[in-house]
């Protein structure tokens, strides 16, 4: 279900609950009824026991009385249940009339067909309509019968014409076998349970409108921005992310403009890291094609050269590319990896300082610092950090290979680590020309390398620098390139990670 329908169902449901209010008002008109039928046999009693003892004249004279106070008809029938005395025709007018169907206005139909509805609902049982008998006798009316043989008094309730009730008392009056009919169009109950109605029903509709607009805003706001983030979403998936311009809802404060912004930073995140690999692999496809080309010249030549010496060369060629491809293979490999493997590694503590004095230790023991001398000099507090170790191994690898690539041999590499609170600072400085300022950024791209005239061509892939900064962004520190702080001349590289807690 659209999430517009399930704020609109979830505000209206309440509403058409209070709408079932409509059929509880029919217990309403229950209870009405029966007090009103109370009344009727009270009234009914209370004329017949005054009629009782009275004269002719003076039972005509109460009848119309009656009648007329009352707004109801009363009709007196003799012992053989002849009608002898009549309120109606007694007095010039009557006290009531039935309101003729045909002359409703739009309204008072409206309101017969919702009784008739809210009726067949609740299961109501079916209401006789008021009929008048062609015979104006006793035994012509159920509740007169009732009345006459069990000599207590009756009521029936019946529809008029209109819809509305009337409630008929049929009572005996005295000894002699007379009966009294008491008739009334109780119409103040309808009109009473269709007002109470009208008022639940306007209140039902201006709340029912009030709620559809308001959800209908609410859906909006709601619904609206996330259509264009998810159709954003769609077009970046299908690969048209160039042309999407992702929203931002600057103008939002609230969660969803802090789901639009993060949306965004997210596309712009991928995009960098899309065209991260775009660039990546062509670099990895230039750098491999170069040694891959010089194989196979290598190879195609062999079987044309008869001289030893030449075809020796050719193969030791060969030889060299084969290693360089396999080197090339394993940093590249190794850069494409590092972020995933951190973040899937469990962090260590561990003291930098004593780190570095082992790897220069086994480089010396591998001679692999090339005669030079390497000077450690540990400054401040414990400098503990948290971390992988082979990663933060290979990042303290990586500096002291660039560092002895460009240090003159009688000059010595001078690595200092400085520990506090916050932060742990290594530096390692050498005598060597030197990063030019506007060159301290490229040396850590990928396949970025300037070496040295003496060093063999294709010893090193280029990615050392590179996979050291990011291995060292993964660990929240910074690596960057600098002058020496000495004012020397050389080189000075700045590793920077946070401090244990």
């Amino acid at each position: 279900m659209a999430l517009t329908s399930r704020i609109l169902a979830v505000n209206i449901l309440p509403l058409l609950l209070l709408g079932g209010g409509f059929f509880y008002l029919d217990s309403y008109r229950k209870q009405l009824l029966t007090e009103r039928y109370k009344l009727a046999r009270i009234e009914a009693q209370i004329t017949a026991e005054a009629l009782a003892g009275a004269t002719r004249e003076r039972q005509e004279a109460l009848l119309v009385q009656i009648g007329k106070e009352q707004r109801m008809r009363l009709r007196m029938f003799d012992a053989e249940g002849r009608l002898w005395a009549d309120s109606f025709a007694l007095d010039s007018e009557p006290a009531f009339t039935f309101d003729d169907p045909r002359d409703d206005n739009l309204n008072e139909d409206f309101a017969q067909m919702l009784d008739r509805l809210v009726d067949t609902v609740v299961g109501a049982d079916p209401i006789p309509d008021y009929i008048e008998p062609e015979e104006a006798v006793a035994d012509a009316w159920p509740e007169l019968r009732r009345a006459r043989a069990e000599r207590l008094s009756q009521i029936q309730l019946r529809d008029a014409p209109d819809g509305t009730p009337v409630i008929n008392a049929a009572a005996p009056v005295g000894l002699r076998g007379a009966t009294l009919l008491t008739t009334r169009n109780a119409v103040d109950i309808t009109e009473s349970v269709r007002e109470a109605r009208s008022t639940l029903g306007m209140a039902v509709l201006a709340v029912l409108a009030a709620s559809i607009l308001l959800s209908l805003f609410l859906a909006r706001t709601i619904v609206t921005p996330l259509r264009l983030l998810a159709s954003a979403a769609v077009k970046v998936r299908q690969g048209r992310e160039r042309a999407v311009e992702v929203p931002r809802l600057p103008e939002r404060s609230d969660e969803i403009g802090q789901l639009a912004r993060a949306v965004s930073d997210m596309t712009t995140a991928l995009r960098n890291r899309m065209d991260a690999v775009e660039s990546f692999a062509a670099d990895v496809a230039h750098e491999i094609k170069n040694p891959l080309a010089s194989l196979r010249s290598a190879i195609e030549s062999l079987p044309r050269v008869e001289d030893p010496e030449l075809r020796k060369r050719l193969t030791d060629v060969a030889t060299h590319d084969v290693r360089r491809i396999d080197r090339l293979v394993t940093e590249i490999s190794d850069a494409s990896r590092i972020d995933a493997e951190i973040s899937r590694a469990t962090l260590e503590r561990l003291d930098l300082a004593q780190l570095v004095k082992t790897i220069i230790g086994s480089r010396e023991d591998r001679d692999e610092n090339q005669d030079r001398k390497i000077q450690l000099q540990i400054v401040g507090m414990a400098p503990i950090v948290t971390g992988v170790p082979a990663r933060l191994e290979r990042v303290v690898e990586n500096l002291l290979d660039n560092a002895v690539s460009f240090s003159p041999p009688d000059k010595p590499i001078d690595v200092v680590v400085f520990g506090s609170t916050d932060q742990v600072i290594l530096t390692v400085n050498d005598y060597g020309p030197g990063i030019p300022e506007d060159a301290r950024e490229k040396v850590f791209r990928r396949f970025h390398s300037v070496r040295p005239d003496s060093e063999d061509f294709g010893n090193h892939s280029g990615l050392g620098l590179a996979i050291a900064r990011t291995i060292a962004e993964a660990h929240d520190g910074t690596l960057t390139a600098q002058s020496r702080e000495d004012g020397a001349e050389g080189a000075c590289l700045k590793l920077e990670l946070p401090a244990a807690k």
